[in-house]
Parts: C-alpha cells; structure tokens; sequence
C-alpha cells in the first residue's frame, strides 16, 4: 500500500438492552430459541397497527452520544427507509435520516458523524428440506428490536485502528448498559467503508464489507479489500462501488449489489410517529447516570494502584472484571493500611482468572466475596500463610465462599514465624544433622537449605522460610 493512501470509515450497529422492542411491546430476548416467540401485529407490520417509540430504547442512544461528546439536537425525528427484503415484515424500515439522535462526537481520535435509531430486521436460516429441496425460512423474533447505528467519518487509518475503535466501543456500550454487543451473538455488527487513492486527487471509489462479525474478520475484511482495490487499480481498472460481503469460509469479499444511495431507500418522516422534542427528556439525569467510562477509569488505575497500562487495560475490558478488582483493592487497605496492589493484581489475573475460566463460572456467580479474596492475599503478603498454600486453597474458596484465615487456623496452616518457636526447631534439627552442619562450614550452601527443609518439614510445612533461614545463620555463625 505504499503508493495509495486507505481510507476508511465504520458503520457499526449494536442491539440495546431494553425489555421490549423498538415500536411494540414483544420481548427484546435475544437468547429466545423458538422461531417467531417474541412477535406481534405491530412488529410483524400487519395492516391497520401503529408503533409506539421505546423510551428506554431513545434514553439508551443519548448516554451513548453523551459519553462520545456528542452533540443532541433540539428535535429528532423518525423516518421511513424503504426496501423489500424478506426478512424485513413491512417492506420498509422505521429508521433515522436527516434528524439523528446524536450528532458528532469522538472516540480513539475517530470523528463520528452520527448515531442514531432504528428497528432491527429478522433472520433467515437457509437449509434442505426432507427431499433435499432448498428453503428457506424466517424468524422474526429479532424483527422490530431497537438497534443504535453508529457512523464515523473516513478517519480510520488501518485496519488495526478500525479493530481498536470496534473493541472500545463495545466496552462503553456494555459499561453503559445499553447494549450486551456480543458480536458472536449478532448484538454487534461492523460494516467498513473502505476506499484507496494515490493522494494526488479526489478520494477513491469507496466499497462497504458487510457481513463482519468478529473483531479477527473486521481486520482481515479491510486487509483483503485494500489488497483488492490496489490490484484492480493496477490492472488498469476502476474499482466500482458496490457493496460486498465479508466471506469467512473463502477469507475474502464478495460482491453482493451495487452500492445503493440514499435516493434509493425513498426516506420520508415517518407518518405514525411524532418528532421528538429533546427536551421533554431529562439530559441531566441520563448525564449523571453515566459511569466512569473506560479511558478515565484506566487513568485513575494506573495512578491509584500503580498498575502498568497494560494491566489498566486489561482489568477495564469489563466492568463486572474491574469492579470487583476495585472492592478486593479496597478490602485490602483495611488488613494492610500500607498494602501496595501488585500482588493483589496478579492472584486476581493469574489464578484467579484461570480458574473461573477453567470452571466456566462468571465472576458475578463467585461465592468468593471481593473481602476474602483480598484477606487470602493478605495473608500471603504478611507471611501468615504460604503462597503455595494461598494458591491451594483458592479454588476451595471460590467454591464454598469460606473465610480463608479461618480455614488456615483451623487445619494448622498458618505460618509459624515466631522467632523463639523456630528456634527451638532449628536446634533440634542440627543435633540430629552434625554432617550438614560440617558441609555448611565447608562452604556448601546446600546443606542450610537441607536443614530447613528438614525444619518445615518438622513443622508440617507451617514454618516462615524466611525466618527459619535467619534463625539457622544465626545459629551456624
């Protein structure tokens, strides 16, 4: 690509979390199994119904637009996009045109031009029937949910940038609540607007790639249709516009239709629903209702607990993840006032996390409260219990939610570190060991650790190390 310059924009749509659909009362479940549940005449488009607009839906998109710094309009309005698709009950769409919810804003250094609302469609499940015929059927439970469309200007550098804006912004949609954006789940989509010019003139003949649904495919999409569009050109063709789809199988676009305008889609308001008046809502409120966000949440880890920014973004990529991270932090300032959080941070993302990963359990389910997690550590750090001993009974803990310095002073686990009492162990193991005394004189530092671990093992592994070591120095001169 070094003589052509990529341009490229997003278009990213993300399901809302609300109870019910956009313009009627069936359920918003997307873990709904059964086809056509979740349906009724209003969202199947029969003759004669009217919608009515989600509220929480509308609430949704502006603590979205308020947390990109953008900016809401004084009124909105619905429109209707007209198309026949089959999975598309009215044949036409109620979306946003010329009056979004949200206009502007910024995130990752990317300009955004929009975000506005719209009803999502059905889904198709295409397959065989008993005599091998091909069908295809329809399910319009997801039909009629809320679903935010987010549009960025062509300020996307590569593909690499595009996958960094895609993972963020999930990560706001779910601190905010306003959408699950599973991409696997279809909760997100990404679509790429993707052009190439030699930077001497007008931009190039932009292409959008539907169909991603993976951060992996929304970088691979953009690598293979820049690569496309620079072999056409240097075939000595034009790229045409059009629309291509991402195909995951192949690893590669292809052409779906030519690239519709928006002349095509015929928008006019939408008859049966009135414009919004922005402030009948209570901005200020929905302002206030906003969490600390992603970005300054990292900030503040990396200054409060000083945490590397690797480590900052790593406990951010979920709120539930970094909440409870926090609490732990927080439970174990009141056992070590001067307690510092690197350890504490590596028990939570090292066994911790490895064991909620191998258990399938969510962290939200944990019987393991943020205060005994943060006392396990605790004893850890004070030397009362062993690490070795900490990582054994971690995942009895996760399980039964027991208190840890119970469990340890109960079954004898705690450490010994009192000075005298070692003493006493140290003297009787080198009365019974005159040869590893005489090896230790002789310069083999083998022998000491011989000697304590004879002692540890004497003391049933409940021994500080660190202690029994300077006891035995301080006896062997």
């Amino acid at each position: 690509m070094a003589k052509y310059i990529p341009t490229i924009g997003l278009e990213i749509h993300a399901e809302l979390k609300t109870e019910t659909k956009m313009f009627c009362d069936s359920l918003n479940d997307p873990n709904e199994k059964h086809p056509n549940t979740n349906v009724c005449p209003v969202c199947l488009g029969h003759p004669g119904t009217l919608p009515v607009i989600n509220k929480k839906a509308v609430e949704a998109v502006l603590k979205v637009g308020m947390a990109l710094n953008g900016e809401i309009p004084a009124s909105s309005k619905f429109d209707r996009k007209n198309y026949f698709y089959p999975d598309l009950p009215k044949g036409y769409q109620i979306s946003q045109y010329d009056l979004p919810l949200i206009f502007g804003g910024v995130l990752n250094g990317v300009r955004l031009t929009r975000i506005h609302l719209e009803e999502d469609t059905g889904k198709l499940a295409h397959g065989a029937d008993e005599g091998g015929k091909s069908v295809s059927f329809v399910d319009f439970n997801r039909a009629g949910v809320p679903l935010m469309e987010l549009v960025t200007e062509p300020d996307v550098k590569n593909s690499d940038e595009a996958v960094e804006f895609a993972k963020e912004l999930q990560i706001i949609l779910r601190y905010l609540g306003a959408s699950d954006a599973d991409m696997d789940r279809g909760q997100m989509r990404v679509e790429a607007n993707v052009s190439i010019s030699s930077g001497e003139g007008p931009l190039g003949t932009k292409v959008e790639v539907k169909n991603i649904n993976s951060f992996k495919a929304v970088h691979d999409a953009i690598e293979y249709e820049l690569k496309r569009q620079q072999e056409v050109l240097e075939s000595g063709k034009k790229v045409v516009q059009e629309t291509r789809g991402w195909d995951e199988n192949k690893k590669a676009t292809v052409s779906q239709r030519l690239k519709e305008e928006a002349h095509d889609y015929r928008y006019f308001p939408e008859p049966d629903l009135p414009p919004l008046d922005m402030s009948k809502f209570d901005l200020g409120e929905l302002k206030r209702s906003i969490p600390e966000l992603p970005q300054e949440k990292r900030i503040r880890l990396i200054e409060e607990y000083k945490l590397t920014p690797e480590q900052a973004a790593l406990l951010t990529n979920d709120k539930l993840t970094v909440d409870y991270f926090e609490a732990a932090a927080s439970e174990l300032k009141t056992f070590i006032p001067s307690a510092e959080f690197q350890l504490l941070f590596n028990y939570f993302t090292n066994d911790l996390f490895g064991l909620v990963s191998e258990k399938g359990i969510r962290i939200e389910d944990l019987k393991l409260t943020p205060e005994n997690f943060a006392e396990l550590v605790a004893l850890v750090m004070t030397n009362k219990v062993s690490s070795r001993t900490a990582k054994d009974l971690l995942p009895r803990i996760m399980e039964n939610g027991e208190d840890p310095h119970e469990i340890a002073e109960a079954e004898g686990l705690l450490q010994v570190s009192d000075k005298a009492q070692l003493l006493l162990v140290a003297k009787l193991i080198m009365d019974n060991n005159p040869q590893a005394i005489a090896d230790y004189k002789k310069g083999k530092s083998s022998a000491l650790q011989f000697m304590i671990g004879k002692a540890m093992g004497e003391l049933k592994g409940s021994g500080d190390p660190a202690v029994l070591q300077e006891v035995f120095k301080e006896l062997l001169g």
